[in-house]
């Protein structure tokens, strides 16, 4: 550093340096003999254009108005250091130059021993990257990860903020009705705001736990592995392993997930990436699973969480093939990246991304669910003359949900309510269940009575299935625009995405049915 210093200050150049040997350094120095009266006239490098004549540069042959004989010259040199080589031209000039820079770091680098961490980390690679281990051990961890979230750690912790809002809301409920509040009035603030919002909230502790894990994996330098991993099964699909980055934020949030595929290389692979980030089952959707999974599959959590993961990973698979044979040709860019150490994660770092991810829930949770938990009162409240109804079929909501739903009755989901929920869930994913919530009027007690009056198990298999894979947030939908600069192309992608989910949903549900599930 303190050389490349003074040679900046000084103004220092480097020394003209012959490091080439042998039949290269006959053929070099032949041909710049024979050419050098034109390359001075022209301001050329001497050594540099009669190097790119020996690899075959047309276009300064062109420059320095070669003859033919001047050209048969340089081919029959070329040819002689190929023969005397045994090589290609290529290939003689780069061993030429790597020969040269071996033999000049071997005089003059040192390279240290390997330290502790790095030598650990060689010997876990031998597991964790192998070609037969590697995918079972990602597997295996990511179920641990999602035991641990939902049946073991996160599930106690948003059990016990479920009694607490409760408590809140109860409290809530009795103080207005001691102070006389219109009934109106009261209806809004207990079933609008609380248990709208209320049926999110009590799910935050079990964000913050998957990402407390994710961040684990992150800050130990594993998650680099997966990406170097996946590299091979992304090519499959004509993407390369740097597009594991944006999809592996997807499962966090699909906005900052599409925003990342700015940092690809290739414009195909940029495109491909944001097409298939949306399948990656962002953090938002955790209440969806949460709540249905809580209601009818108690026994399995981890397994249907999995089930959930990997249909959303195989379907980015899918479309990726799909993509590769009809509409974007050609190769993904190759994929270099350097492999960290090892290391114990910091407390500072985890707890700083599971703070980001809780304000992030929050700040949805108080802004987009507060107001959209409003609207679903109000429209479910009031039939299409503004009189408030006493049976929520007969309100305005109950007449665009009965409009939309013979579109899921074959999916098993024929219900106005379900189908209302879904569309809200557009302006976010956690609406769904806050609409579900405000719809039923069941709060807290949705997950023990009100849910099952409208699923079975298959059918809330099902529904999950579309929720996952069906259009992200408008936001992502916003994002999804600005980065493909297209109107018409996110309408296509939103179609697309539809169809899908409505496919597999649809597939789900009759298959459940042939085996016999209900």
């Amino acid at each position: 550093m303190r050389r490349a210093k003074t040679a900046a200050e000084t103004g220092q150049l480097p020394e003209r340096i012959d490091f080439c040997k042998g039949p290269a350094h006959v053929a070099i120095h032949s041909i710049a003999h024979l050419i050098e009266h034109k390359v001075r006239q022209k301001g050329l490098p001497l050594r540099f254009s009669a190097t790119k004549l020996i690899e075959g540069d047309n276009l300064l042959s062109t420059e320095l108005e070669l003859t033919e004989n001047e050209k048969d010259i340089i081919g029959h040199l070329t040819t002689e250091m190929e023969t005397a080589l045994d090589t290609d031209k290529e290939a003689a000039l780069a061993d030429m130059r790597y020969t040269y820079i071996e033999e000049l770091c071997g005089e003059t680098v040192h390279k240290p021993d390997e330290s502790i961490a790095q030598q650990r980390s060689v010997k876990m690679d031998r597991y964790l990257t192998s070609k037969y281990f590697a995918i079972p051990i990602f597997l295996l961890t990511m179920f641990t990860v999602f035991w641990l979230t939902f049946d073991v750690i996160g599930a106690t912790l948003s059990e016990w903020l479920e009694l607490g809002i409760a408590a809140v809301t109860d409290a809530a409920d009795a103080g207005l009705t001691a102070a006389g509040v219109s009934a109106p009035i009261h209806s809004l603030i207990i079933d609008g705001v609380f248990t709208g919002v209320g049926s999110v909230l009590s799910f935050l502790p079990t964000i913050v736990t998957l990402f407390f894990f994710l961040s684990l994996l992150e800050d130990t330098g594993y998650m680099a592995r997966i990406a170097f991993v996946m590299d091979m099964l992304l090519r499959k699909i004509g993407l390369s392993g740097s597009s594991f980055v944006p999809m592996l934020i997807g499962f966090g949030c699909s906005v900052p997930a599409i925003m990342a595929t700015r940092t690809l290389a290739s414009e195909r692979d940029r495109k491909i990436t944001i097409i298939l980030t949306p399948f990656m089952s962002c953090s938002a959707k955790l209440p969806v699973y949460g709540v249905f999974i809580a209601a009818f599959f108690a026994d399995n959590r981890a397994q249907v969480m999995m089930f959930l993961y990997l249909t959303g990973i195989c379907m980015a698979i899918l479309s990726g093939l799909l993509l590769k044979a009809f509409v974007f040709n050609g190769q993904p860019v190759p994929f270099v990246m350097e492999l960290p150490a090892y290391r114990l994660p910091t407390a500072r770092n985890i707890g700083l991304h599971m703070w980001s991810k809780a304000k992030d829930f929050l700040y949805r949770a108080f802004t987009i669910i507060f107001l959209a938990s409003i609207v679903i009162w109000l429209l479910q409240s009031f039939d299409t003359r503004f009189y408030m109804v006493e049976d929520p079929a007969q309100s305005m909501l109950a007449q665009i949900g009965s409009f939309i739903a013979p579109v899921f009755a074959p999916l098993g989901f024929g219900d106005w309510r379900a189908a209302t929920a879904l569309i809200t869930g557009i302006t976010a994913k956690e609406v769904v269940i806050s609409t579900l919530s405000v719809l039923t009027g069941s709060g807290d007690e949705m997950v023990d009575s009100a849910l099952q009056t409208i699923f079975s198990p298959l059918t809330a298999l099902s529904y999950l299935t579309f929720a996952l894979l069906y259009p992200p947030c408008v936001a992502a939908l916003a994002a999804i625009k600005r980065e493909m600069n297209s109107g018409f192309a996110t309408l296509c992608i939103m179609a697309y995405e539809i169809t899908i989910a409505w496919l597999m949903a649809f597939a789900v549900y009759h298959i459940g049915k042939m085996l016999g599930f209900n």
